[in-house]
């Protein structure tokens, strides 16, 4: 019976992650190792010991005279957050931070037409962007991919730019729901998920 119990091939060290973003909508991998479908991009390189996906459900409870315990216990919401920090700066991953804003091109003053610069301008209040997300961890040969339909970027950006280390760009996804679909789910080719006979 205890080797039912134990087994250290249940164990995870997540080996390698990726994160990738697409606009929502966008069709979902279908598997756990299938080529991630046309539409996603890879955000690239992220700090080692940034990646946490949070799942937080909250509850109210009956209390009772006759019980120093909760009578009853209800679900009332639940929310999923990920937060991961990217080391490459680009102006798709300043749009993923900031929940969206524009990019356009600018001449510089006294510059000639092949000089370009480019202006950053964060989204104004009521125009964030919700984007679609899905996490891989790659342990060996077990694959696990964390898909979010709908999430936004709903916390503030707080950039640390300091001459002593790399300068990061906090994403911090918060999941949305709706009747309609699935708020989050995994997809893995992990034997030890298989439903029991």
């Amino acid at each position: 019976m205890a080797g039912e119990l134990t087994n250290s091939n249940q164990i995870v060290v997540p080996a390698r992650t990726r994160v990738w973003l697409a606009p929502v909508g966008t069709i979902a991998p279908a598997d756990a190792t299938v080529v991630m479908p046309v539409g996603w991009r890879a955000v690239g390189l992220t700090s080692e010991d940034s990646l946490k996906f949070n799942e937080e459900p909250n509850f109210e409870s009956v209390k009772s005279a006759q019980t120093d315990f909760p009578s009853r216990t209800f679900q009332t919401a639940d929310a999923a957050t990920v937060e991961v920090d990217l080391q490459q700066w680009s102006g798709d991953n300043f749009r993923a931070v900031y929940g969206g804003g524009e990019i356009t091109t600018i001449t510089p003053a006294g510059g000639g037409a092949t000089v370009k610069h480019y202006k950053f301008t964060p989204p104004r209040i009521g125009s964030r962007t919700e984007v679609a997300a899905c996490v891989e961890v790659i342990d060996g040969g077990k694959h696990y991919r964390y898909v979010l339909p709908r999430s936004m970027q709903m916390e503030g950006v707080s950039k640390d730019l300091n001459k002593t280390k790399e300068a990061l760009l906090p994403l911090r996804l918060a999941v949305q729901g709706g009747d309609d679909v699935d708020a989050w789910y995994i997809l893995t080719d992990d034997p030890s998920f298989a439903p029991a006979p």
